[in-house]
């Protein structure tokens, strides 16, 4: 019984001191990942642009209808970056004072107004996507749906226009 209290007590020790050994080398939040410039942010996006027009192979006729979308991709990356470099901007700003966090209230308004952004440049796309979508065989349609989802993923797992306003803080 002795020699199992003392083996649990030395496996306990040898879990607590990793995770405080772990806990000494992480990286403050900044310092982790990847941390894309406007440029980065631009060349993604062109890429995820190119890479959805390239795999519905639209025909002539549909490619009337791509400058639209293509449009309000970009807007609705180029409101996400916004989004991103404003509250990067207020976490510098709050390193060099005291960190202090809205309130419930004003944490819910900020969210609504995140949300309300979002919800118009999404509707954007929708509206914009809506003829060339129609426009579409079953397989095209089927692409589209899959590679405007992955389009919406960067290197590091954040999605550009399939990604919750508030997340990223």
């Amino acid at each position: 019984m002795m020699k199992k209290t003392i083996a649990a007590g030395t496996i306990a020790l040898t879990l607590a001191g990793a995770g405080f050994a772990l806990a000494q080398q992480a990286t403050p939040r900044e310092e982790r990942g990847l941390r894309a410039s406007t440029e980065d942010l631009s060349a993604f996006t062109d890429a995820r642009v190119a890479g959805l027009k390239a795999g519905l192979k639209l025909t002539p006729e549909q490619e009337k209808n791509w400058p639209a979308v293509e449009t309000a991709i970009r807007d609705l990356a180029k409101e996400r970056a916004d989004r991103m470099a404003t509250r990067r901007e207020a976490r510098r700003g709050d390193d060099n004072a005291q960190r202090t966090r809205p309130d419930a209230v004003a944490r819910l308004r900020q969210d609504a107004d995140a949300m309300t952004t979002r919800a118009a440049t999404l509707k954007k796309l929708a509206d914009a996507a809506e003829p060339l979508y129609k426009s579409l065989d079953d397989g095209q349609k089927r692409r589209f749906a899959v590679l405007l989802r992955m389009g919406g993923r960067s290197g590091a797992g954040h999605g550009h226009w399939q990604r919750r306003a508030d997340n990223g803080r």
